[in-house]
């Protein structure tokens, strides 16, 4: 499940505009070459250890020195008061430094290919949704497979790589042009992968029309979007993929790739289908299904998003009602 999966549209919203509205905030062109030359740089080096080592020295960098040197720490430690604010400290800092290290691992894995292909592909798929998502595959029926930025989301494409079996996924496209292009290379030998824009939605549904699976990641902050929770807080969620599974008479499938003791395997757990209701409804379950995972491993959810925004929230909803 592609990392860009994660920004469908609301329903009635022009989704395309998300993505030429980042693009459009692109940084120098000095410090988008600086930014390429690094991480060029330290996937080289990564790419020059062992796989089970490559993995985990990745995600102590990101944890260790990337992470407080971007703010992700303040980030983490600002989202968890704000939904969670009797956690202890001690927990609070494994937290901090297990989410980054999830976050450079995850990195790691993807950039090493055929090597994660073959490492995570034959991973077997359990949970009571196994059986709907097979009768799926077999029968060539549309499914809209979900999850969240939780563990690792593409091990389950290395799954269907693995398997020989079609999938199409959303992705964000980033800022700086070269590191995209390098991602979306990456991404693409997993599945086929489209851009958060007009002609990649249109891509999507011909995946969907054409009876292939779809998958998404829809846990992030959408402006305007629907106003269900996420740890007891509004947090605004674009509903497309609700959309897609009516429209389609698709099952909505969440999908968990959860990262195990060793760093390095993944236990893929496949949940009943949401049911069909209205679209805040199965937004809000989609919500409840991300949320029971990262409490039960919270040091796996991405607590680095700006998941609520309450101070936009807020300013939005002054500007709505007026003085």
């Amino acid at each position: 499940m592609s990392g860009g999966a994660k920004r469908a549209a609301r329903p009635g919203a022009r989704a395309p505009q998300t993505t030429s509205k980042r693009m459009a905030k692109t940084t120098s062109p000095r410090r988008q070459a600086l930014e390429d030359r690094v991480v060029r740089a330290v996937l080289w080096v990564a790419a020059r250890l062992p796989y089970r080592w490559r993995v985990p020295v990745l995600g102590w960098l990101t944890s260790r020195v990337a992470a407080p040197l971007l703010g992700w720490n303040k980030r983490v430690r600002e989202n968890l008061a704000y939904v969670l604010p009797d956690l202890p400290e001690a927990e609070i800092v494994r937290i901090v430094r297990a989410v980054p290290d999830n976050a450079g691992r995850s990195l790691a894995e993807l950039y090493s290919g055929a090597e994660f292909l073959e490492r995570v592909g034959p991973t077997p798929l359990r949970g009571p949704g196994v059986e709907t998502l097979e009768a799926g595959l077999r029968a060539r029926t549309p499914m809209v497979l979900v999850t969240g930025h939780f563990g690792n989301y593409d091990a389950f494409r290395a799954v269907m790589k693995h398997r020989g079996e079609p999938l199409g996924a959303l992705y964000r496209p980033m800022r700086n042009a070269a590191l995209n292009d390098r991602y979306v290379q990456a991404m693409a030998q997993l599945s086929s992968v489209h851009a958060a824009d007009r002609k990649g939605i249109v891509a999507i549904m011909r995946h969907l029309k054409n009876g292939e699976p779809v998958a998404v990641v829809s846990d992030i902050y959408a402006e305007g979007g629907l106003p269900v929770t996420f740890f007891g807080k509004t947090a605004p969620t674009a509903g497309s993929i609700a959309e897609w599974a009516v429209k389609f008479d698709a099952p909505m499938i969440p999908i968990f790739s959860i990262r195990q003791d060793d760093g390095l395997s993944f236990d893929i757990v496949v949940e009943e289908p949401i049911p069909h209701g209205t679209v805040e409804e199965m937004m809000q379950t989609y919500n409840d299904r991300v949320e029971a995972q990262a409490r039960a491993h919270p040091g796996q959810w991405f607590w680095i998003h700006r998941r609520w925004k309450p101070h936009r929230q807020r300013a939005r909803a002054a500007a709505t009602t007026g003085p």
